[in-house]
């Protein structure tokens, strides 16, 4: 992704204040006002600034929701796992990461990263095929959460899990099981696994987790969209390793 196009006023200021390389901004006529400050981070950060008709900013955002304002940022720069862990441990924490496998809705991934932040992961990983990466629809879906939890890019899922257990990770599946989330001890060293939209957790990659939580249903429908769930999980461990603080 060169010169990746990101859009919406959450994204771009994100992208701005996380010290991205942005080439310049786009900003609606009209939309001065209300974008002033903004445009003012931009112009102290010495990036150029270009205003559009509304027409112009609708063709170039792709008929996105723009609220106004784009920004041609620099690539995206994936991470290693390694950093993620290494993230967690010079904050003088324990590593709380998220693997997602086959997630392909750019929409779930910007939602995911954006309770990830909320719960304080320290990093989430992805498989390098088969799954949608860090997109300009990912980065508008997370509301600008891209610019603070790393994303770490993997070619085979399973064995990533193989690594993180030789760790001293412990790997839990979030799927259909006995054991509901919130009856599961999950501090210490943690990775979540989140399944595809559709299929779930592949085979393979559920044979290699620790354990299975699940998230009971008292509804019609018995299944919930992945970064709903995801989100439940994540803040489940957060809630945990706080009450565990509190108690020490």
């Amino acid at each position: 992704m060169e010169n990746d196009l990101i859009i919406g006023r959450n994204p771009v200021t994100e992208a701005l204040k996380s010290g991205r390389t942005v080439e310049k901004l786009l900003v609606a006529k009209g939309s001065e006002k209300t974008l002033s400050k903004l445009i003012a981070i931009a112009k102290d950060a010495g990036v150029p600034v270009y205003y559009n008709d509304r027409a112009r900013m609708d063709k170039i955002a792709g008929g996105g929701a723009h609220q106004g304002v784009a920004a041609y940022v620099s690539s995206y720069e994936y991470s290693e796992v390694e950093d993620l862990i290494a993230r967690a441990e010079a904050k003088g924490e324990v590593p709380f990461l998220v693997i997602l496998d086959g997630i392909e809705d750019p929409h779930n991934l910007g939602a995911i990263l954006r309770s990830a932040d909320g719960a304080g992961v320290h990093g989430v990983i992805i498989p390098k095929r088969r799954a949608v990466g860090v997109t300009g629809v990912v980065a508008k879906a997370s509301a600008g959460a891209i610019e603070y939890v790393p994303v770490a890019r993997v070619s085979n899922i399973p064995r990533a899990i193989d690594d993180l257990k030789q760790k001293g990770f412990w790997i839990a599946a979030v799927d259909m099981s006995e054991t509901a989330y919130f009856k599961s001890d999950l501090k210490g060293r943690i990775a979540l696994v989140i399944g595809n939209e559709g299929e779930g957790i592949s085979r393979l990659a559920k044979e290699k987790c620790d354990f299975t939580v699940s998230i009971p249903m008292q509804g019609k429908v018995q299944s919930l969209n992945a970064s709903n769930a995801a989100a439940i999980v994540m803040y489940e461990v957060l809630r945990q390793r706080q009450s565990d603080e509190e108690r020490t």
